[in-house]
């Protein structure tokens, strides 16, 4: 059996803390984990700028229901269900995310949560586990699953290389540059066909056990 892993924002929805930079006027929250791949180190970073302007929890979600789902995310999403268990694993946050899995047919999602003050200040965030995507891949590899991963970002490469099949989606320049082994994809359409691709072939090397022995090589789709 197989699981399809997917990161969400940059791949299903808008990047939350762009949109919020637009909304507040403040571009430096624009940095994403396309550009900082210490994922502790960018929300820190965050966290500090929300205090020194004074925006808090109550600000950003103000922000995010107003956040739909990218053009063709909701399609895609309901045609991958259709033949494949799916859960998306994010570094974003309990707090953030509801409204726009409402908007997405309340797919399965594992993220993090924050810590908020009474005034709703955003004092700290609590990580599931370290190494959240990677932790999870590999937690359901150790129960039997193979898994498929996409992902856009720094923080979604762990993922994808430890899965059978492992996909970049709509990543940067930089990021396909320097793991050109990773098949890159551009449009739902093309993610979709490499994820039936990759489910064929993890079919197949399942349906080579020998006992309880699985091959396990590496497979690279082009």
């Amino acid at each position: 059996m197989y699981i399809t892993c997917l990161d969400v924002e940059g791949v299903l929805v808008p990047e939350i803390w762009i949109a919020f930079a637009e909304a507040s006027g403040i571009p430096e929250l624009k940095k994403t984990t396309r550009d900082e791949p210490d994922y502790d180190k960018l929300m820190r970073w965050r966290l500090g700028i929300l205090k020194e302007h004074g925006l808090g929890l109550k600000e950003i979600q103000a922000t995010i229901e107003k956040i739909d789902p990218l053009p063709g995310a909701r399609e895609f999403l309901d045609e991958l269900r259709t033949f494949s268990q799916v859960i998306l694993i994010s570094d974003t946050f309990t707090e953030f995310a509801a409204p726009l899995m409402k908007k997405l047919g309340y797919p399965t999602l594992f993220c993090n949560s924050l810590e908020v003050a009474d005034d709703g200040e955003i004092t700290g965030f609590k990580m599931r586990v370290e190494q959240s995507k990677l932790t999870t891949v590999k937690a359901l590899q150790s129960i039997g699953f193979e898994t498929i991963a996409s992902g856009d970002s720094y923080n979604d490469l762990g993922m994808i290389q430890a899965s059978k099949a492992g996909f970049l989606f709509r990543s940067t320049d930089k990021i396909k540059a320097e793991y050109p082994h990773i098949p890159a994809y551009e449009t739902y359409d093309e993610l979709l066909g490499a994820i039936k691709k990759g489910n064929g072939r993890v079919n197949k090397i399942l349906k080579s056990q020998d006992g309880s022995r699985i091959l396990q090589e590496k497979i690279i789709l082009t």
